[in-house]
C-alpha cells in the first residue's frame, strides 16, 4: 500500500524508498519469486500513464465488488472461503512486505463480503426482542469492520525513519530548553529524569533544563536551585498540564523545546539521535520517540507478563505511529518528544480545549501545514501505572479527550489535512469508542440463551461459513502485522478490562465536550498488601454471573428446550465460554499483588568493578540497578559479606565513576548491593551510568517472542482459570473474615 503522494515533511523520496525496503527477512525461494514478480508488474511503463492508473483502479474495484456481493450457496461458499483460507496460509509463510499486502487484500474481501452478507440478509426487524438485539449487534460488528479497516490502512505499511546524522559543525546546532512538568509527583520520581536532562549530549551555552513545578514545592525549588536547573511555577493551576508548559513558553527562548514526563529519563543521545530531521526538514514541527517503561503495568504485574508479551501500548508506539509517520499523521503523545517553538507559539501553545492536549497540538500543527515524523528508537525510558484503577483512570483521560476533539475540532471536516490524515485521526478517535460495542459482543449470546432472540436471522451453518472466513483472515493477518507488538487474542483483554469505564466518559464526552477534568496519573507509588480490587471488577464480575447463567440456560436449551436448533445453541455457547476466558483473564488482572518497592529495578548487564575495604577489587557486571541499589554478578566462587562496607565502580565510555555501599543480600547467583546516600554530583554520575546510557533501552524494544497464537490461545486459557481461581480464592477469604468479625457490643473475651 503506497500513499498517492509522498509528503515532503514526512521523509525525503530516497530516504523512504529506503527505508521501506530494509526488510529484516531477506526473500527467498517463492518469496523471491512473488517479489520479482511484484516488481516487475510495478514498473511496467504503463503505470506511467494517469488514464491507465485510473482505469486500473476502477477495474480493480469492479472486481472487488463482485468478488463481495456475488451471491453463493452454502457448497459454493465453502469452497470459495477454503481456497482464499489456503492461500492466505501460503502466504504466511512468504516473506517480504507484498505477501503481507495480498494477506490484507484477502483479508478486506473476507470482512467486506461477511458485512454485505450480515447487512443484506440476516437483519431481521420481526419481533422487537430480535429487532432490538439484532441491530446492536450488526451495529456493533458495523464498528469492529470500519476499524479493521482503518487499521490495516494505519499498518499496513510503516515507514521505519532511520536518524539522520548531525552537521559536524556545533555551532549551526540549534537552541533547546527541557520542559519537566510535575505536579504532586515525590521529588524521588523527578530527580533521575532532572539528572538525565543535565546530561544530554548538546552544547551546554545551547541547552536549558527547566522544572514545571505545579505544586509550588519548595523542596523542588531547594533541589532546583541545589543542582543548577531553573525552577518555575506559577499562581494558578489552569488548564493543568498544558497550562503549565503554555506559561513556562512566555518565559523561555530556545528555539525548540524537548518534553518530559517527570518519570521520563531521557537517554543522554536523545537530542542527537532527534534533531537532525529538524535541520533536514524546515517544515517538521513535531517529531515523537516511543513511551518505554522500565517498570510492569497492571497486566503485566498482576498476570507475571513482564518483558514476555507486549503490552498494552506496545502496538501503538511499535506499529501504529511507525504507520501514521508514512501519511504524515504522527501524533504528540506529550512526552519524549521536540516541537519546533515557532509552529507550536503559531497555534497558540499546547492545546487545552481537551483533556488530550497532546493529540490535539498535533492536529493543530497539521491543520497549519507542517510536518510531524516519528523514530522507533526508544530514547527515554519512565514508570508505567501502579495500580489497575490508576490505569483505568489514565485511559478514561484518553478516551475521553479523543471524544472531545471528535466534537470540537473533528479531523474529518475542517481545513488544512490531508484524506490520510483524516483518516489516521479517524481511527484514532474511533478506537476509544471501543467501550459499548466490546460490552455487547460480551453479551450477544446471552440474547438467544436467555430470551431466545435470533440476533442473526440464518441457520447457525450459515452463519460459521460467513463468519469463520471474516475471524480467520482477520486474526492471522492481524497476527503478521502487528505480532512482534501485540499477541492475538490480548486485545480482547484488554479493552474487555477497560469497555465499562471508557464507555460512559466516552458518549457523554461527545454529547458535551466540557464535560470532566484532567487527572494526573499517580507514579511511584507503592501496593502494601496483596488483594482483590472488589471495586474495579463489578463489572466483570456481574458480566461473569450472566454469562455463568446463560451456559446453564444453554445447557437446559440443548438437551430439554431447543433440540430442534441444537446447531444455533451449541454455537452461542462456544461464543459464551469464550467471553467467559476473556472475563476471566480480566478479573485476573484486578488480583493487585505487593509492590514494595518504591525504586523499581531495572534488568541491564554492565561491565563494574567491586572495591573491598581490604584493597581486593573484583572484576564483575551488574544484573540489575534501581536508584537505591545494584545486584551484581561476581565471578565464580567470590562472595560477599552481607553487612561488609564496598565500593562499586561502573564506567560511562573511558570514565570511572565510584560510588560506596554495602552488600545486603549474598545468594548463590547474585550479590545485592544497598548504595549509600549520595551527593548531588554522585546521583547525576550514576543516572549517567545507568538510566542514560544511549544503549540503556534499545536491546529491549520489540525483542518480545513474536506472537504464535495457538501460544496465546494457551496462555489466555490460563490466565482466564487464573481469573476464575482468584475470585473464589479472594471470595472465600472475604466470607471467613465476615464470620471472624464479633457481633456488635460483644465482649472481646
Amino acid at each position: 500500500m503506497k500513499p498517492a503522494k509522498a509528503t515532503a515533511t514526512a521523509a525525503p523520496k530516497t530516504a523512504r524508498a529506503k527505508d521501506q525496503n530494509q526488510d529484516k527477512d531477506k526473500p527467498n525461494g517463492l518469496s523471491s519469486l512473488l517479489q520479482r514478480f511484484g516488481t516487475t508488474f510495478v514498473e511496467l511503463p504503463l503505470w506511467d500513464s494517469a488514464p491507465a492508473r485510473w482505469l486500473a483502479l476502477l477495474g480493480g474495484l469492479a472486481m472487488f465488488a463482485l468478488v463481495v456481493t456475488v451471491p453463493l450457496d452454502f457448497w459454493q461458499q465453502v469452497g470459495f472461503a477454503a481456497v482464499c483460507f489456503a492461500l492466505a496460509v501460503w502466504l504466511n509463510k512468504v516473506k517480504g512486505h507484498l505477501a503481507t499486502l495480498m494477506m490484507v487484500v484477502l483479508s478486506i474481501a473476507a470482512s467486506s463480503r461477511y458485512m454485505y452478507w450480515r447487512l443484506t440478509e440476516t437483519v431481521g426487524l420481526g419481533g422487537w426482542i430480535d429487532a432490538a438485539f439484532g441491530i446492536g449487534l450488526v451495529l456493533a460488528e458495523l464498528y469492529a469492520f470500519v476499524v479493521l479497516m482503518l487499521g490495516y490502512f494505519q499498518t499496513a505499511w510503516p515507514l521505519k525513519r532511520r536518524p539522520v546524522p548531525m552537521p559536524a559543525d556545533i555551532a549551526s546546532w540549534p537552541t533547546v530548553d527541557i520542559f519537566i512538568p510535575t505536579y504532586n509527583e515525590p521529588l524521588s520520581v523527578v530527580k533521575p529524569t532532572v539528572f538525565a536532562a543535565m546530561s544530554l549530549d548538546w552544547p551546554r551555552d545551547k541547552i536549558n533544563v527547566y522544572v514545571l513545578d505545579d505544586g509550588r514545592r519548595d523542596e523542588f525549588r531547594e533541589f532546583c536551585e541545589k543542582v543548577g536547573v531553573t525552577h518555575i511555577t506559577r499562581n494558578h493551576n489552569r488548564h493543568a498540564k498544558a497550562g503549565n508548559i503554555n506559561e513556562a513558553l512566555k518565559s523561555t527562548h530556545g528555539e525548540y523545546v524537548a518534553i518530559f514526563d517527570c518519570d521520563h529519563i531521557p537517554t543522554r543521545s536523545f537530542l542527537q539521535i532527534c534533531m537532525g530531521w529538524f535541520l533536514k526538514d524546515r517544515k517538521l514541527a513535531m517529531l515523537q520517540t516511543p513511551h518505554y517503561f522500565f517498570s510492569p503495568d497492571p497486566f503485566e504485574k498482576n498476570l507475571r507478563t513482564f518483558q514476555e508479551v507486549p503490552n498494552e501500548g506496545e502496538l501503538f508506539y511499535g506499529l501504529v505511529q511507525d504507520g501514521n509517520d508514512l501519511w504524515d499523521a504522527t501524533f504528540f503523545c506529550g512526552s519524549c518528544a521536540i516541537i519546533r517553538r515557532a509552529p507550536l507559539l503559531e497555534v497558540g501553545g499546547i492545546a487545552v480545549e481537551t483533556v488530550t492536549e497532546d493529540a490535539h497540538t498535533a492536529l493543530k500543527l497539521h491543520r497549519k501545514g507542517y510536518g510531524t515524523a516519528y523514530l522507533a528508537i526508544p530514547q527515554a525510558a519512565g514508570l508505567a501505572t501502579e495500580s489497575l484503577s490508576g490505569h483505568v483512570g489514565q485511559r478514561i483521560r484518553w478516551a475521553r479527550g479523543m471524544a472531545q476533539i471528535c466534537r470540537v475540532d473533528n479531523p474529518l471536516f475542517g481545513p488544512g489535512l490531508s484524506l490520510p490524515q483524516r483518516l489516521c485521526y479517524l481511527n484514532a478517535m474511533l478506537h476509544f469508542f471501543y467501550g459499548l460495542p466490546r460490552l455487547v459482543f460480551l453479551t450477544a449470546p446471552l440474547a438467544y440463551l436467555l430470551f431466545g432472540a435470533h440476533v442473526i436471522q440464518a441457520s447457525a451453518l450459515t452463519i460459521a461459513i460467513f463468519a469463520l472466513p471474516h475471524l480467520l483472515h482477520a486474526n492471522m493477518t492481524n497476527s503478521r502485522i502487528q505480532g512482534k507488538f501485540r499477541h492475538s487474542f490480548w486485545n480482547e483483554v484488554y479493552e474487555s478490562v477497560l469497555a465499562w469505564y471508557i464507555m460512559r466518559p466516552v458518549l457523554v464526552a461527545f454529547v458535551n465536550p466540557a464535560a470532566g477534568k484532567f487527572n494526573v496519573t499517580p507514579k511511584g507509588g507503592v501496593i502494601e498488601e496483596a488483594y482483590f480490587d472488589w471495586v474495579i471488577s463489578r463489572p466483570y464480575l456481574v458480566l461473569l454471573l450472566f454469562n455463568l447463567l446463560g451456559v446453564v440456560v444453554g445447557f437446559l436449551r440443548l438437551f430439554l428446550w431447543n433440540q430442534f436448533e441444537a446447531t444455533t445453541v451449541v454455537l452461542n455457547l462456544i461464543w459464551t465460554f469464550y467471553n467467559l476466558i476473556i472475563l476471566g483473564a480480566s478479573i485476573a488482572v484486578a488480583s493487585e499483588t505487593r509492590q514494595i518497592r518504591v525504586a523499581h529495578r531495572v534488568a541491564m548487564t554492565l561491565p563494574a568493578t567491586l572495591h573491598f575495604a581490604d584493597g581486593r577489587a573484583l572484576v564483575c557486571e551488574t544484573i540489575d540497578f534501581a536508584e537505591g541499589g545494584i545486584g551484581m554478578r561476581l565471578p565464580p566462587g567470590m562472595i560477599a559479606t552481607v553487612g561488609e562496607p564496598v565500593q562499586i565502580s561502573l564506567y560511562l565510555q573511558d570514565d570511572e565513576h565510584i560510588f560506596p555501599a554495602k552488600v545486603v543480600f549474598q545468594g548463590e547467583t547474585h550479590t545485592g548491593l544497598e548504595l549509600a546516600e549520595m551527593s548531588p554530583r554522585e546521583e547525576l554520575a550514576f543516572v549517567q551510568c545507568t538510566f542514560a546510557r544511549a544503549d540503556a533501552w534499545i536491546d529491549s524494544w520489540g525483542r518480545k517472542r513474536p506472537d504464535a497464537p495457538g501460544l496465546a490461545a494457551g496462555q489466555i486459557l490460563r490466565i482466564g482459570l487464573l481469573g476464575f481461581h482468584n475470585v473464589m480464592f479472594h471470595l472465600g477469604r472475604e466470607m471467613r473474615r465476615l464470620l471472624r468479625r464479633p457481633e456488635p457490643g460483644a465482649s472481646a473475651n
